[in-house]
């Protein structure tokens, strides 16, 4: 007969590793949070263009890359056309000499954000000799092979990227990893910046980063499509 000390010990022992498992599942998913918010927050900072003191020489890049996000027959979507208002403040500041649109277009687009992207640039005074087009890419991982695999062929080592505030440690952190020295540049405009993110969206976000860093490095494949959904309408 099992002796009642040793099963009270044993139940001590299982409620203490059940309280801890629960504890854990709590705070893995709180730190990712918080880490997404706090970056989100730092970036914002950093990259405050409008700072009097704000200085370019420290905070330069060989080349702003533009994150796709939704257009529409060519014409930006509300989250891409902020993206691409703070890119070409961006290179009017001097930020980099060159720019990158990313993202290729949904089945059945006649065209894809990348190209949209660039002719939006191009309509507001940037050379078209100075935007480089990379078709590539429905998410964010996919859309980083394209553009770092394009800068390495052009000798290019570091990247400027232009995203929504909760979405620079994902994208900066798949930049590093494809061996890119990237900060973020975060969209300053639209209800996608640090003021008007959605708690939807940096929950999101926060998950989406978990996966990636526990999933292989890799992650669930999110479609950048899907943005512009947890975003209200203009």
């Amino acid at each position: 007969m099992a002796d009642p000390a040793d099963e009270m010990f044993l139940i001590k022992i299982l409620i203490r590793l059940i309280t801890f498992l629960l504890l854990l599942a709590l705070i893995i998913p709180l730190y990712f949070f918080g880490k997404t918010w706090w970056s989100a927050r730092e970036y914002a900072k950093e990259y405050d263009l409008t700072q009097v003191a704000f200085d370019v020489a420290s905070h330069s890049a060989e080349v702003i890359v533009v994150l796709g996000a939704a257009q529409f027959d060519g014409r930006p979507g509300p989250v891409l056309k902020a993206r691409l208002k703070t890119a070409r403040d961006g290179y009017v500041k001097n930020l980099a000499p060159a720019v990158m649109t990313v993202g290729d277009g949904a089945p059945g687009d006649r065209t894809t954000e990348a190209q949209s992207g660039k002719r939006w640039l191009v309509s507001k005074g940037i050379p078209k000799s100075r935007i480089i087009a990379i078709t590539q890419g429905r998410d964010t991982y996919s859309s980083t092979v394209a553009y770092t695999a394009a800068m390495k062929s052009l000798d290019l080592e570091s990247a400027l990227l232009v995203t929504d505030p909760y979405h620079c440690l994902r994208a900066t952190t798949m930049a590093k990893d494809q061996g890119i020295k990237a900060q973020c540049l975060p969209t300053a405009y639209g209800l996608a910046n640090i003021d008007n993110s959605t708690l939807r969206y940096l929950t999101r976000e926060a998950g989406a980063y978990l996966a990636y860093l526990t999933l292989g490095r890799r992650g669930i494949m999110i479609s950048e499509e899907t943005i512009d959904g947890l975003i209200p309408s203009w």
